[in-house]
């Protein structure tokens, strides 16, 4: 009867680690995959917080490239408009005054 009473002993025992070993599993497990998550989830937040940056600079420097080409250009071209009037308009009063003078 003894032997009987140790070999349930022994039965409980191993049931019961068993019992707690398919627990503790679960456990890693489970810890595994909110780590896993929490590990993906700053990961791309860190990368898009990067591409974010990185496009901002990009326009940034585009848009500055680009207003100063177009400044540049419109001056050039503002420039070479004046002169033009300003040498048809000087031509014009000479034209007058050689009229008057004549």
């Amino acid at each position: 009867m003894k032997e009987n009473a140790v070999i349930t002993m022994i039965s409980i025992t191993i049931i019961v680690l068993n019992m707690m070993m398919i627990i503790v599993l679960d456990i890693k497990n489970a810890i595994m995959v909110a780590t896993m998550a929490e590990v993906t989830t700053v990961t791309m937040a860190e990368i898009m917080a990067v591409m974010a940056a990185t496009t901002a600079v990009i326009t940034v420097a585009t848009m500055a490239e680009v207003t100063a080409v177009i400044t540049v250009a419109v001056m050039a071209v503002t420039t070479a408009v004046i002169t033009v009037v300003v040498k048809d308009v000087a031509a014009v009063g000479a034209g007058c005054f050689n009229l008057i003078n004549n």
